[in-house]
């Protein structure tokens, strides 16, 4: 596990932003292409600007770049709580990234049978390799969620599949995600973490006793990949 502590926003989204072209760069490099599934928030928002930016923009071999995205809540696409939404407005509308490698999520006809969709894709993405995405962005969630685990879900316990339909009772909004299984295949996750009000769940998460229930970040842990968690000096002010 690898913590950066960064002075803001602005100065860990520049790192994450140098991350993502790095992984690229060696994902292109050793095997012709590189994947990636991005994150909702508006953590991850400036890191998405820079991105879609010189010299960031730029670095990105994104004729073989193919997005996804760790999790979205079942809305219109057009609705601002889409995780799509986000990207496309901030990042994926301004680089030169083909349409057929921007892969949404649809929750039609269900949230059950989007996420049996998406996992096929995936599946079919990957052949007969491991399903290795080079690079997942995740946030924490004032409860110790990422993605859409939230504590207590039945998706945190799955072994098998890649996906899950998950329906939590705080936020009340039907929405697929990744599952642990699929996240900690990953070569490089990433953790974005900034401002005060996450300084005490992230102190939970990375020092507090293990209990994955009930903090749900405390599952990821690439088996063979790498694991940053990038803060700001707010998120990171309890941290021993």
């Amino acid at each position: 596990m690898i913590i950066q502590t960064y002075h803001d926003l602005e100065s860990l989204s520049r790192a994450a932003a140098e991350l993502f072209v790095r992984q690229a760069e060696l994902a292109v490099k050793s095997r012709g292409r590189c994947s990636v599934a991005l994150s909702g928030g508006g953590t991850p928002k400036r890191s998405y600007e820079l991105l879609a930016q010189p010299p960031f923009r730029d670095r990105v071999p994104w004729d073989r770049t193919h997005v996804f995205w760790g999790d979205e809540r079942c809305v219109p696409p057009d609705d601002p709580r889409s995780n799509a939404l986000l990207a496309r407005q901030t990042l994926l509308e301004h680089v030169p990234l083909p349409p057929a490698q921007i892969h949404p999520f649809s929750c039609s006809p269900s949230p059950a049978a989007a996420a049996a969709k998406y996992e096929a894709l995936l599946r079919d993405f990957f052949g007969n390799g491991p399903p290795r995405l080079d690079l997942v962005l995740l946030g924490l969630g004032p409860d110790g969620h990422t993605a859409s685990l939230f504590p207590g879900d039945g998706a945190l316990a799955e072994k098998d599949r890649w996906t899950r339909a998950v329906y939590p009772p705080a936020p009340g909004l039907h929405r697929v995600t990744f599952t642990p299984a699929l996240i900690n295949r990953a070569a490089a996750v990433v953790f974005l973490v900034a401002g005060a009000a996450k300084a005490g769940v992230l102190r939970e998460v990375l020092q507090g006793p293990r209990d994955p229930r009930r903090l749900p970040a405390q599952l990821i842990n690439p088996a063979e990949g790498e694991l940053y968690w990038l803060l700001d000096r707010q998120a990171a002010a309890q941290l021993r």
